[in-house]
């Protein structure tokens, strides 16, 4: 697997593939690391640059996905960019309206109720075509990040999907969605069906545009337990990436890493890991050691200090960074938050982070 070959759209050539090969399980000479939502309002020039016009306005936006994304790599040394967009934009192109409240998250006035809402959904297969905003801010953003760093393409799992188009946005319960589980089996099987035919050719599409590795993000996993889990969220899991792996061969597109990211699925990691993903992201509740005696070697793990460790010195931060990474261990692994970041955290903490994980993960190998 060449890590810097171009793609056909003649991308600039890779500086710096760390990221790629621990995600491949390849050797590194230090642990890579990037955080989630390091595009966020944590900067204050991403505030200032997101100030002028709404959220999804912004994600339709390539030139602003562009300059959000890169906004942290101008900051921090980290080893890969994610592209900034929305988990939400699916739903959004199967028809639904989602409007983002300030200080509320995002809303859906119209969220499906009963069976026969289903209907209103557009065709799964025509979900690519509406988000050519995404392909282009991802074409552009690889083109700009001029080699520096991979490009990590996203999107939300079935499960968390059906949870905001069912509950009309967040939850603490997740009550509304998980009624249709038992109630209506037979209809949650078929929107999560429809959801899985629709991130398919999405993220097939991210690769086409230019991403270098996928990430899928089962954000609402610990609403359920593993007998939910494993019949109504796992499958899907599963098909997304068999049905991703496929596509980039029938497209002729070289194999990218796949991320898998089940916040609070402590309870299924094992079949996480194989679920078809090159590696599993963890949260902050899960131990290391435990973590790897679950997953086996054969995939990388990723993540997991706790965010509000940000809230730390970064004296204390460097600490906590040691002891993360010698509970990992220096292969396989990626290091990360257990969680994104938070929007009132220090920006000079997140150096701290970044720079502590390249500092001690050398250490740990010389020794």
């Amino acid at each position: 697997m060449e890590a810097n070959e171009s793609g056909p759209q003649g991308f600039p050539e890779l500086k710096n593939d760390t990221f790629l090969r621990a995600a491949w399980g390849e050797e590194t000479d230090y642990t890579p690391v990037w955080c989630m939502r390091q595009a966020g309002r944590y900067l204050p020039e991403f505030r200032e640059t997101r100030a002028a016009q709404d959220f999804f306005s912004t994600c339709r936006s390539p030139e602003t996905c562009c300059e959000l994304t890169l906004q942290p790599l101008r900051r921090f040394p980290l080893d890969a960019a994610i592209i900034f967009s929305d988990i939400l934009v699916v739903p959004q192109a199967l028809g639904m309206e989602v409007t983002m409240v300030p200080g509320k998250g995002p809303s859906f006035p119209e969220p499906l109720r009963e069976e026969r809402d289903l209907q209103r959904l557009r065709d799964p297969t025509t979900v690519a075509s509406e988000l050519g905003y995404v392909f282009q801010a991802i074409t552009l953003t690889r083109q700009r990040l001029a080699g520096r760093v991979p490009l990590i393409g996203f999107a939300g799992a079935p499960w968390t999907l059906m949870t905001y188009m069912v509950e009309g946005g967040g939850s603490s319960t997740m009550a509304q969605a998980k009624r249709w589980l038992y109630q209506r089996p037979q209809a949650s099987h078929q929107l999560l069906r429809i959801l899985t035919d629709a991130l398919v050719p999405y993220l097939v599409g991210q690769v086409a545009a230019g991403a270098q590795a996928l990430q899928l993000f089962e954000s609402h996993a610990g609403h359920l337990g593993p007998q939910l889990f494993s019949k109504f969220a796992l499958p899907y899991i599963r098909d997304v990436a068999k049905g991703v792996k496929a596509g980039l061969q029938e497209a002729g597109l070289a194999p990218v890493p796949m991320i898998i990211f089940a916040k609070d699925g402590h309870f299924a990691l094992e079949e996480l890991a194989q679920a078809g993903y090159e590696v599993v992201g963890l949260d902050w509740t899960v131990a290391p050691e435990k973590a790897r005696d679950c997953v086996g070697k054969t995939v990388t793990l990723q993540g997991n200090l706790d965010p509000c460790a940000l809230y730390a010195s970064e004296e204390e931060i460097g600490q906590l960074v040691q002891q993360m990474l010698n509970d990992f261990g220096p292969r396989r692994y990626i290091a990360n938050l257990g969680h994104g970041l938070y929007p009132d955290m220090d920006p000079e903490h997140v150096g701290a982070f970044v720079d502590a994980v390249h500092k001690h993960s050398r250490l740990l190998r010389q020794n």
